[in-house]
């Protein structure tokens, strides 16, 4: 069984794509633990399926480039990544692993192979170490979606654990909470302390809360275009303006404080949750620093219900927060381990649906829901997020990800409200049934409408996208 913690499903990163950005960063950063420095001649990036067809609008090549440089996506000032990826245009010169310069031109030296996918995933580059001595190194990596990478050989190395209660479907997690009568996210402090202590735990979950909270605030203060061709206004800025009476806030809290002493009513909460999901996804797609959950194309939809939880609701503390996210990162790694979280391999069902089940989970939880009615709320939110295909315009994540992120928390917290008012007892279709049924359309789908940005909306709209 695959051992998923809730920190392989939320990670710190940058944008726009944990599959096309996130995961050939990482694979350029395990490659550089295979190569000779001393001896290094030539590097060689050949990207293949979804990661060449829409690679550029997700700045693929530039995450290569920044993770062959030796950048850490967590660390990285993300204001100084134009900076280093125009010295290698420049200078014609990588510096590799912070160790050693040598010759680079990307436009000859990063390969899109726009017409082959490999067998294995259509999310597929393969690097290639040329040295002094003749000696080739080569590996093939796939981004499976969500920043995990896998390889022809292994999946990528990870320690293995004793986890006291193994789940692999819901069905598992109910039996487990059943018989120790808890719910999930006590479950989940149990498991998870089989990879570090609890005091970590809680540091570590209250920096990804924090990493959301700041970039919703950093969106919601940032007008402008966002980069790559397509001419997309930031909308959150002025949404944020306009509900927050034109108040400008230099703190994150001084804002949170100030939202949580107004009066509002439906239709402003609504707006509100629409403001946070917009807000994180246009940070997403301007390379900002955001939390894959469990992706960055879907990274909005756990931050805005979270803000929904921590600024409208009178049960909101540090600790359900903590659960919440708890929560959410089980469904999510149910999810990945019964169908998968990679558009490119299920469209996008695979990333705004599971987030959008993720967080109707957690929030569940945190509002008084049993496991029953968690897993309730979580199958409610995917199963009207079936058959969601992935076709960015552009090859960007901006059209229509952005605004499908809204629409996600949306349902999420909808789902949730259900799932409280309902006895889980009677429901007819399990989370279980709902994740087969993702995956079975998943395999049905035409590869078209799985991020080549060849079919649907994308085809529709004809546009010549910059370099980004």
């Amino acid at each position: 069984m695959e051992q998923i913690s809730v920190f392989d499903i939320f990670k710190i990163g940058v944008g726009p794509s944990s599959s096309h950005t996130m995961g050939p960063w990482k694979a350029a950063q395990l490659f550089l633990e295979e190569i000779d420095f001393l001896d290094l001649n030539q590097l060689e990036v050949h990207l293949y399926g979804s990661l060449a067809k829409t690679g550029k609008g997700h700045g693929t090549d530039i995450a290569v480039q920044l993770g062959l440089m030796g950048y850490d996506p967590k660390t990285i000032p993300v204001e100084e990544i134009d900076t280093a990826i125009e010295d290698i245009k420049v200078n014609q010169a990588l510096f590799v692993g912070e160790r050693i310069r040598i010759p680079f031109n990307p436009n000859e030296q990063i390969v899109f192979h726009f017409d082959k996918t490999l067998e294995a995933h259509p999310n597929a580059l393969t690097l290639k170490a040329i040295h002094q001595s003749g000696k080739l190194v080569e590996q093939t990596y796939y981004s499976v979606g969500g920043g995990f990478i896998t390889t022809d050989d292994t999946q990528e190395s990870e320690t293995r654990v004793d986890i006291k209660f193994p789940v692999q479907w819901g069905e598992e997690l109910l039996k487990w909470c059943e018989q120790e009568d808890v719910s999930i996210h006590e479950l989940l402090w149990i498991n998870e302390q089989a990879w570090r202590p609890k005091e970590e735990i809680y540091l570590k979950l209250d920096e990804i809360w924090e990493t959301m909270k700041q970039c919703v605030f950093r969106g919601c203060n940032r007008k402008g275009i966002l980069p790559g061709g397509l001419n997309v206004k930031r909308r959150a800025f002025e949404m944020n303006s306009q509900l927050s009476e034109g108040k400008v806030f230099d703190h994150v809290d001084d804002w949170v404080d100030y939202i949580k002493s107004l009066q509002v009513g439906f239709s402003e909460t609504l707006k509100w949750v629409s403001c946070f999901a917009l807000a994180v996804n246009e940070e997403n797609a301007s390379f900002g620093r955001v939390v894959t959950a469990p992706t960055n194309g879907a990274s909005g939809v756990i931050p805005a219900v979270l803000m929904y939880y921590a600024l409208f609701s009178e049960e909101a503390s540090q600790e359900g927060i903590r659960n919440f996210i708890m929560t959410a990162g089980e469904v999510g790694s149910i999810f990945k381990k019964g169908s998968t979280i990679s558009a490119a391999m299920g469209g996008c069902q695979a990333e705004i649906g599971v987030s959008s089940a993720m967080a109707a989970a957690g929030l569940t939880e945190c509002l008084g829901g049993n496991p029953q009615q968690a897993l309730m709320a979580a199958e409610i939110a995917m199963e009207h997020h079936l058959g969601m295909t992935c076709d960015p315009i552009g090859g960007l994540v901006q059209i229509p990800c952005i605004e499908r992120n809204t629409m996600g928390a949306i349902k999420a917290i909808t789902a949730c409200q259900i799932a409280l008012n309902s006895d889980p007892k009677s429901a007819l279709v399990s989370l279980d049934d709902v994740i087969k049924s993702m995956w079975e359309t998943a395999v049905d789908m035409n590869t078209k409408y799985k991020e080549t940005s060849e079919g649907g909306l994308a085809s529709q709209i004809s546009v010549i996208v910059p370099e980004c």
